[in-house]
């Protein structure tokens, strides 16, 4: 009896405890439940979502660059972008196979790409930037065989005018690794592009406008099944247009005239405003070849070309001024060493001049005894070779310094280098040694030689100054008040008569029998400029010209080099190119011919003449 009474305890003991541990397992089951539809509902809907969609950037249409009366000079047209998304490496590695033949993916090239998937694998891979409708048909056809390949049509740079914007607009190109890690292009992905050089680059931040993102659901291979739009995304939005002083029929009037076969640039400016109406410069390039990726041997034809396509000789280098640089000696001599227009000198010019052991020779066998107007209408190089004694080495030295001549004209493009001239005693010191150069540079200086190289910028900056008698504004391509205002902080300081003095003897050169630039002189303006023979040792010299028009209300001014472009006895390259591209300018602008071209106006008559 009593035996049965503890068993039965027994079972009701063991039937609480099985009951406690079922009901502690509903407990935690319930939990669970609750955790997972309620409390984590979110977090795996998400989970489900985020394996179930693929994010595909839809790139912003970058900004349009319109010249001066509204035409384009950068726009974008639809383009094709092919694209893998993010995955296994071994499916990457398949995908880039499959579309190599078609989509001309080198081994290397293809290296290159899994190189960039391996860097960054969560990210959808960029194949192929701007791909023909033959290539994307192609995909599309075999949709099957290429389930993870994403084709988008998106916005694509052209160039309307081609090489002959090149160097002042620039080009675009996929972003580097090593760009990416910058601050400035936080934000940017693999495969995106970027300004590289010109105006592309420097207005990057503008231009690039910001990106958006469309979702594409996949399955549990990776294979998309539908396209989700922008929708549950962002859209992207479109960059800054910019608005430029460049002419561009103006522009490429200069890529058709500038002689064939040789190198150089020309620039002209807006004296009044700083404005860039031509920046050209030549042997060019089209920079709608770096669409999509430039070829690598096109690029490395580029790049190696003895002639250097590339290279932006407005902005990126210096030469020799020769005697264009006769007008700053001109100016720190009457500033300095009571010089003035009507000036001459101990010795007259009788083909050269000795000093010290050697003898500094003219381009001519003679000129006779001259003033100073007529040392500049003739461009006598013993005239200057005498002022130059007379101001002294070390006054030219610190008076130069003061109109910008030792560094970059301060242009809206990158990687400007800007003039370089000697700042002191010092900086032979440092380049030749204590006695280890001598006194006769003054010689070499005084006509545009020596240790003096300058830009095409840096050299209109000066003749912008003495065209207007203000301190010239800093030159810039993007029409904008704010760049409009932004004055050098040095002027000629001469009084007005001296300043007209020398825009007299600049007339003299081009519109009277005998001066150097007689032969393009304008039959509608007066123009007033200042030849240039640049000696250099690679050949024969450079040919120079600087000038603006009209000559006393001028509403441009212009610099032009022809490398080689000067050979004895032949005329000078650079002043025909010059004068054609004034002339077209303000025929273009509408400005009434002048009365008598080539004479200064009646005082208080219009500048322009009489129509």
């Amino acid at each position: 009896m009593k035996s049965n009474q503890v068993h039965r305890l027994h079972r009701r003991r063991r039937g609480r405890a099985a009951g406690s541990g079922v009901l502690i397992i509903l407990v935690f089951v319930a939990a669970s439940f609750l955790r997972l539809q309620i409390f984590s509902g979110e977090q795996y809907a998400l989970r489900s979502s985020e394996n179930r969609l693929r994010t595909i950037t839809v790139p912003a249409p970058r900004g349009t660059i319109y010249d001066r009366y509204g035409r384009a000079i950068a726009d974008n047209v639809p383009g094709y972008d092919v694209s893998l998304l993010p995955g296994p490496p071994d499916s990457i590695s398949t995908g880039l196979e499959r579309l190599a033949s078609r989509l001309e993916l080198s081994a290397g090239r293809r290296e290159e790409l899994l190189a960039r998937n391996r860097a960054r694998p969560n990210e959808s891979l960029v194949v192929r930037e701007n791909a023909s409708f033959e290539q994307v048909a192609f995909i599309e056809e075999r949709r099957p065989q290429f389930r993870r390949v994403v084709v988008d049509q998106r916005p694509r740079r052209r160039y309307p005018a081609g090489p002959a914007v090149a160097h002042m607009v620039g080009y675009i190109g996929g972003i580097s690794e090593e760009e990416l890690a910058r601050p400035e292009y936080a934000g940017y992905e693999t495969g995106q592009s970027l300004g590289k050089t010109g105006l592309e680059a420097q207005y990057e931040n503008r231009l690039a406008g910001s990106n958006g993102i469309r979702y594409v659901e996949v399955n549990a291979r990776g294979t998309i099944v539908g396209d989700l739009g922008v929708g549950p995304g962002r859209a992207s939005v479109p960059g800054e247009d910019l608005h430029l002083g460049i002419d561009l029929d103006l522009q490429a009037f200069a890529d058709s005239t500038f002689p064939a076969g040789m190198r150089g640039g020309v620039v002209a400016l807006d004296p009044a405003t700083g404005e860039v109406i031509v920046l050209y410069s030549h042997p060019t390039f089209d920079p709608n070849d770096f669409i999509g990726g430039i070829p690598l041997d096109l690029w490395d034809a580029l790049r190696e070309h003895p002639d250097k396509p590339m290279l932006n000789r407005v902005s990126m280098a210096s030469y020799p001024p020769g005697s264009t640089w006769k007008l700053v000696m001109s100016a720190v001599g009457m500033k300095t060493a009571d010089l003035t227009i009507d000036t001459y000198h101990t010795h007259t010019c009788a083909g050269g001049l000795a000093y010290g052991n050697r003898y500094f020779r003219c381009w001519s066998a003679g000129h006779g005894r001259l003033d100073l107007s007529e040392a500049i209408k003739h461009s006598c190089n013993v005239w200057f070779y005498q002022a130059g004694q007379r101001i002294g080495l070390d006054p030219l030295l610190e008076e130069v310094g003061e109109f910008g001549f030792d560094g970059p004209s301060g242009i809206d493009i990158p990687f400007e280098i800007g003039g370089q001239f000697p700042g002191s005693r010092q900086w032979y010191d440092q380049q030749y040694g204590p006695g280890g150069w001598f006194e006769s540079e003054i010689m070499n200086l005084s006509i545009g030689q020596g240790a003096n190289a300058q830009s095409l910028l840096t050299m209109a900056q000066f003749y912008s100054a003495l065209a207007t008698g203000r301190a010239p504004v800093h030159p810039h391509l993007v029409r904008d008040e704010t760049l409009a205002e932004r004055r050098v902080d040095w002027r000629l300081d001469l009084p007005e008569v001296q300043r007209h003095q020398l825009v007299d003897a600049l007339v003299r050169v081009v519109n009277e029998p005998g001066g150097t630039a007689y032969g393009s002189r304008l039959s509608r303006w007066t123009l007033a400029g200042k030849t240039g023979t640049a000696q250099n040792p690679h050949g024969e010299p450079h040919s120079w010209f600087v000038g603006f028009a009209p000559a006393y209300a001028p509403r441009i001014v212009v610099a032009a080099i022809v490398e080689h472009g000067h050979p004895d006895n032949a005329p000078s390259l650079a002043v025909p190119l010059a004068s054609r591209i004034v002339d077209r300018h303000l025929a273009t602008i509408g400005l009434p011919p002048e009365a008598t071209p080539g004479v200064r106006p009646v005082e208080g008559a219009p500048a322009e003449g009489g129509g």
